[in-house]
């Protein structure tokens, strides 16, 4: 089997999508049934797997302009497809995957996976021109794809309704929690905990892109409700690169800063979170929408319980180890979060309870089942 991976979603800022890339195409290089794996990225291709920057650079600066200009958007949809179709041509012979729903014109079998469908189903989420340019790319992918994957149940069946899609073509992949996410003594926490003014054990966590869509307004709702000693002996640490529509999220932030019970670190490097989560005592995440929700399965693993909305593909992830209630509730999630901090039965009961249903995933598993499906695609041929 001859494949070519999309690895562009590997960069600054490394987000859950970035993730699941890296990991599924780390463990593809080394596998067997593949005689040949080439890295595609831009209208290119790497020599090697690339590994995401903790920094921004002149690239990430160029694409946050040009993402911001509606004409500049329209520009690249036109023009790149044209760059990757000569850097791509004669290449049918190879199997193309886009693990963030983006298929260029190949002239082979295609397979692309959709996270979600918030460009669709949240349009109020994201700026117009992201809305038009997602909107018409992953219709194209819908076109050109032999195969569809899900990062959960949830999405498979979204989106087959919401396309008429045949779900006998949509596979659910579920992605995993990565090796670095487990539980820490508190000895090796320490250092870097002091390097942001933390302690073990000492904070409730949310980790997430700064969005309507993650809810954080109703997570500071049910926060402020809480008693104030409460608040202020596990503030909140939000953690999370700035997303988009989001200036309203970030004053109620200040404000919860300047009242003491909050921090917003913004966004940290990718090795500093399995340690900012371990040392997490709540974690909690009310999001509205989710193609799988990446930021519960590590806290999981990292032996941290959890507090989630029951919405979208959230209860696939979560299982029976989590506090779930109603995302806009603000009054039951208020309840949960201090049950969560207080309640030491249910607390210990809840780490052995998510240590067990992380333990269900894994990223081996997922690169088995990816194949699977291209197996699948190349079978029909």
């Amino acid at each position: 089997m001859k494949l070519i991976i999309s690895v562009d979603p590997v960069r600054f800022p490394l987000t859950g999508i970035g993730r699941y890339t890296y990991e599924l195409a780390l463990r593809l290089q080394v596998h067997r049934e593949l005689s040949e794996l080439r890295f595609f990225a831009g209208s290119r291709f790497l020599p090697a797997l690339p590994v995401a920057s903790d920094q921004s650079d002149g690239v990430y600066g160029l694409k946050r302009t040009v993402q911001k200009s509606a004409l500049a958007m329209e520009a690249f949809r036109l023009l790149m497809p044209l760059l990757r179709r000569r850097t791509l041509k004669g290449l049918d012979d190879y199997l193309y995957h886009g693990p963030n729903f983006f298929i260029p014109p190949f002239p082979g079998r295609c397979v692309a996976t959709f996270h979600d469908l918030s460009p669709f189903i949240w349009t109020q989420c994201h700026t117009p021109q992201r809305i038009r340019y997602w909107q018409k790319e992953m219709r194209k992918a819908l076109e050109r794809a032999d195969a569809l994957i899900t990062d959960s149940e949830f999405t498979r069946r979204e989106l087959a309704k919401y396309f008429a899609w045949p779900l006998e073509r949509i596979h659910t992949v579920p992605l995993a929690s990565s090796a670095e996410f487990h539980p820490r003594h508190e000895d090796e926490l320490r250092g870097l905990l002091a390097c942001y003014g933390l302690v073990a054990g000492g904070y409730s966590l949310f980790v997430g892109t700064v969005e309507p869509r993650k809810n954080i307004g109703t997570l500071l709702d049910a926060y402020s409700r809480l008693p104030l000693p409460v608040r202020l002996k596990w503030p909140l640490v939000l953690i999370g690169y700035r997303g988009w529509r989001n200036e309203a999220i970030h004053r109620r932030i200040a404000q919860a800063q300047a009242e003491g019970w909050a921090r917003y670190l913004g966004f940290v490097p990718a090795g500093h979170l399995p340690r900012l989560f371990s040392g997490a005592r709540l974690f909690a995440f009310p999001s509205l929408y989710e193609g799988f929700g990446l930021p519960v399965l590590e806290a999981m693993a990292s032996g941290v319980p959890v507090i989630c909305s029951n919405s979208s593909s959230l209860p696939e992830v979560a299982g029976n180890a989590a506090l779930v209630c109603e995302a806009l509730d603000v009054d039951a999630l208020s309840l949960l979060i201090q049950r969560g901090l207080q309640d030491d039965t249910w607390r210990a009961r809840a780490r052995q309870a998510g240590l067990r249903q992380a333990s269900e995933f894994s990223w081996d598993l997922c690169a088995s089942r990816t194949l699977q499906v291209y197996r699948s695609v190349l079978g029909a041929t």
